[in-house]
């Protein structure tokens, strides 16, 4: 969810000290917050056009692909769409545009799984595998003993992801393999659940206690309530998997009596 975050500080930047904007501008503001962009497209509305001057927006559509929050991490396509949008003149007046209320956007996004593979090779997202993988190990001591090697997700037929690591110890050329295959429900609209999840570990099942243990690491990492109180609303309304892509629309509200 912190792409949301990177995306509410490039709205913002639309709304310019001398009161004015333009699509291009806007464009500009997004752009600055990202990474890298492949292609972009953005539109303000607002009508009549002095409201900008007050601090208000009627509408901000987004459409881009190939976008890149960090470097490594690819979104394949996003489109977006927001309701209203007022700042704070006095803020707006200092030139650091703040929230008056909260802000709501429908959000859809496109991930590929060749995307996610290259992905998976990130540092950051190589962090986050050690933190779901300390529920295989005593103490975070002995999980740095090992090196993540390979890690690859394939996408399976009605909404079921297959994905595998191997560890390889950093004293040793033996590799362990740990696969797993799940399908994946999104509970309430915020909370991931796995379904009929099947773990192994060098081809052998791992036994049930073992698998318990990482679906509730997994289900408490992906929670979108989690983000509250931040400021962040987040509910999913659609998730879909094929066997190339993920789809995923969802609804997010930025509440700045909240946020930090």
């Amino acid at each position: 969810m912190e792409f949301f975050t990177i995306l509410l500080s490039g709205l913002l930047g639309i709304f310019s000290p001398v009161g004015f904007v333009v699509d291009r501008v806007a464009e500009q503001a997004i752009r600055n917050q990202l990474d890298s962009v492949e292609t972009l497209a953005v539109r303000v509305d607002n009508t009549p056009n002095y409201q900008l001057a007050k601090g208000k927006v009627d509408r901000v559509r987004i459409a881009g692909r190939g976008l890149y929050p960090i470097e490594g991490i690819r979104i394949d396509t996003l489109e977006l769409e927001t309701d209203a949008i007022e700042v704070d003149p006095s803020s707006l007046r200092q030139g650091q545009p703040e929230l008056e209320k909260p802000l709501n956007a429908g959000i859809r996004l496109v991930l590929t799984q060749a995307d996610l593979n290259r992905a998976l090779q990130s540092p950051q997202v190589t962090e986050q595998l050690r933190d779901l993988s300390l529920n295989f190990f005593d103490s975070p001591e002995q999980l740095e003993r090992y090196d993540f090697v390979n890690p690859e997700i394939e996408f399976l037929d009605q909404n079921r992801l297959r994905f595998q690591v191997a560890l390889q110890p950093q004293q040793s050329a033996t590799q362990i393999v740990i696969a797993a295959e799940t399908g994946i429900q999104i509970d309430r609209g915020r909370q991931l659940q796995l379904v009929e999840p099947i773990a192994t570990i060098d081809g052998r099942p791992l036994p049930s206690q073992f698998v318990n243990l990482l679906i509730s690491g997994i289900s408490q990492q992906f929670d979108l309530a989690n983000l509250e109180e931040r400021g962040i609303t987040a509910r999913v309304l659609n998730w879909e998997v094929t066997q190339e892509e993920l789809n995923l629309a969802a609804f997010v509200q930025i509440d700045p009596r909240v946020m930090p």
